[in-house]
């Protein structure tokens, strides 16, 4: 008995619905919303309580906080993949006067750029954003934590300052650029900076008994690109599969995973668990998973996106809450619980319809000194070098289409891969990155390290 690809089996469906209504009960939240996405697509809904006396669904919006930062971080990227910019240019260059210009974009995108995790008081996620209406009011006197590039510190502050450069580069407001140039290209009509009806109500749930106290909703002004929006599980979805695959409308596939690549190094306390920052994403390891997304939080509300590129699931969750859900670990269940109970079904293999002669003659065993390792062929043209035991350096490889490769992670990331040849055309060794890889333990003819020992080879007498 075989199942359509987008729809869950029915044990899978209430395990999901197990996971979200324990969430919802022991966290003790108003309401509580979530999603799975597989194949691009959302493919289930899941819902405990109600808002407003009827039953949250995949339209009801809720505050997302921080995940407003990866929607910042696409309208950057946009601005460098159109040459407007680059990742490595100061704030100043682009941004004059603010008193933080020398952190450069990237490390603004990583909050890496050594500025505080918070504007100065009065406390800006509960007052009016009115009284911070200049830049100045929302890095203060003294912006600067950390010597610049040094550490990750995570900073709101630093996104409010990508959010203005989007204003200086476009000409347009933050709100106006996010809606022509992702919202609007993505479908993403339920999501906005201000609350739109059907919306939950945000609400602080007291520690010591089961009463409630209804938060104030506050537009957060300048400090909106750090965590401004709302969106619905309907609408963050869809940004999921925007954010595994890419949409040429808005960001290339490359663009997407150069996002999800660590740019930030880990805190110590959060090596335990495998966590660092990519450019507007949060990076995790859980469960032998790589997972990848963010999370949110403003007064009244939580907010957790989850992505597995791996195994083709994402998972969103909403919780109209100031604290309770541990909505991180909900959406790493929720990946969790689809991807063991129904793993992804891989394409079929086919043969690729042509290769170079001269390429496929590379692939096969190679040796960096005296360690084996397997070059491999991918169907689109690129390639992989990998142990072919024990521990080693691995990579894939995109071919450039000059005969060389350009690594795409690991320690090889970066570095160029290309065949040398002899006068008369075959091939003398593999040079990466000035690493010589021949296909045979020291090769005496080939270049550093050769054979080592004009003796050769010997056992012990």
């Amino acid at each position: 008995m075989t199942t359509p690809q987008d729809e869950l089996l029915p044990a899978t469906r209430r395990a999901l619905l197990h996971r979200i209504a324990v969430a919802q009960s022991e966290g003790r939240a108003p309401s509580l919303v979530a999603a799975v996405v597989r194949g691009g697509r959302a493919v289930w809904h899941g819902a405990r309580t109600s808002v407003d006396g009827h039953g949250p669904d995949e339209n009801v919006q809720y505050r997302i906080g921080s995940i407003t930062k990866t929607f910042t971080a696409v309208l950057v990227l946009r601005l460098r993949d159109e040459g407007l910019l680059d990742l490595a240019d100061p704030l100043e260059k682009h941004l004059p006067g603010t008193g933080a210009g020398e952190a450069t974009i990237a490390e603004l995108l990583a909050h890496t750029g050594g500025l505080a995790a918070e504007s100065p008081a009065p406390w800006w996620e509960r007052t009016p954003g009115s009284l911070r209406p200049q830049l100045a009011d929302v890095l203060g006197e003294q912006p600067f934590r950390h010597p610049v590039g040094r550490r990750f510190h995570y900073s709101n502050p630093g996104y409010t300052l990508l959010g203005a450069l989007v204003e200086k580069v476009r000409g347009a407001s933050w709100e106006e650029v996010l809606r022509a140039e992702v919202l609007e290209p993505l479908g993403l009509r339920r999501t906005s900076a201000q609350p739109q009806v059907p919306h939950a109500g945000g609400w602080a749930v007291h520690p010591w008994a089961d009463v409630m106290l209804p938060e104030p909703v506050e537009d957060l002004g300048r400090m909106a690109p750090a965590g401004q929006l709302w969106s619905t599980t309907g609408d963050l979805a869809r940004f999921a599969a925007f954010l595994a695959y890419g949409d040429d409308r808005v960001l290339a596939a490359e663009t997407v995973r150069e996002m999800r690549m660590p740019a930030a190094p880990a805190e110590a306390a959060d090596v335990v668990d495998g966590l660092s920052y990519g450019l507007g994403l949060q990076l995790q390891s859980r469960d032998g998973r790589l997972l990848f997304g963010h999370s949110g939080s403003l007064p009244g509300f939580l907010a957790n996106l989850t992505i597995s590129v791996e195994d083709d699931v994402a998972a969103v969750v909403l919780a109209n809450c100031t604290s309770g859900p541990p909505l991180a670990l909900v959406g790493a269940d929720l990946v969790r619980i689809v991807a063991e109970a129904e793993p992804r079904i891989p394409e079929p293999w086919r043969p690729v319809p042509d290769v170079d002669a001269s390429v496929l003659d590379l692939a096969g065993p190679w040796y960096w000194g005296t360690q084996a390792f397997a070059l491999r062929l991918a169907a689109d043209g690129g390639v992989s070098l990998e142990p072919l035991s024990g521990y080693g350096r691995r990579s894939r490889f995109r071919a450039n289409g000059d005969g060389t490769w350009t690594g795409l992670e690991g320690y090889y990331a970066g570095e160029t891969l290309r065949a040398v040849r002899r006068p008369d055309g075959s091939v003398s060794h593999l040079d990466l990155g000035s690493f010589v890889f021949t296909r045979r333990p020291y090769e005496e003819s080939a270049p550093v390290p050769g054979g080592v020992d004009p003796a050769g080879w010997r056992g012990i007498g």
